[in-house]
């Protein structure tokens, strides 16, 4: 059973949040896990004036993802910084490529799921995560999210993201807080919720 991680990351949380989806993904048996990132689309001057081209450089090594290569996941769990609210450019133009796929139905009864980032505690990770289910939808997957069973996301004694909808973590204005321990685990337990359902599904 094959699951696979799409992620873009501009500063680093994502992909910390997205090795940690992979962590927990990786515990369950019978699930083979890759991990790869959406092409980058701004210029290098951009990155350098925006201050994440070291970032970009250092997951170099990370296979860009192809529209291909969702064909072959049974599940796939899908990383995305908010950008207003909703997913970020990166991700848009890579799901605005998968129109061949939907009018094959290639996607149809996969597992999908999502996890987000921002820079403020309320800087719109539920809606990113809602808005990005409507993708999924129209693809014909099998959502899931993250269940209250963890109950990390119920914590009031720290400044936490995560919610039903899916694992997140709070970036901080200038982007550097990193992702808590408990922001980890809910991309862990996210991870391996996420690929528990999936080799139910594939058995």
């Amino acid at each position: 059973m094959n699951v696979l991680i799409v992620y873009y990351s501009m500063y680093g949380h994502i992909r910390r949040m997205a090795e940690a989806v992979k962590e927990g993904a990786n515990g369950v048996s019978g699930a083979s896990v890759r991990i790869c990132r959406v092409q980058e689309t701004l210029p290098e001057e951009v990155l350098i004036k925006m201050g994440a081209l070291e970032v970009q450089k250092a997951q170099a090594n990370v296979p860009v993802c192809k529209v291909e290569d969702l064909v072959s996941a049974d599940a796939i769990i899908f990383g995305t910084p908010t950008r207003f609210g909703n997913m970020c450019g990166q991700m848009r133009q890579f799901l605005d490529s998968t129109g061949g796929l939907w009018a094959k139905g290639e996607l149809v009864g996969k597992v999908g799921s999502v996890f987000t980032s921002s820079a403020t505690q309320h800087g719109g990770q539920e809606s990113t995560i809602l808005s990005f289910h409507i993708t999924l939808l129209h693809q014909g997957m099998i959502i899931v999210g993250l269940p209250y069973s963890f109950a990390g996301q119920m914590r009031i004694d720290e400044m936490t993201g995560s919610s039903p909808y899916g694992a997140s973590t709070i970036a901080g204005g200038d982007g550097k807080r990193i992702p808590s321990e408990n922001e980890l685990d809910a991309a862990r337990f996210q991870g391996k919720h996420v690929a528990e359902i999936a080799v139910k599904l594939f058995r």
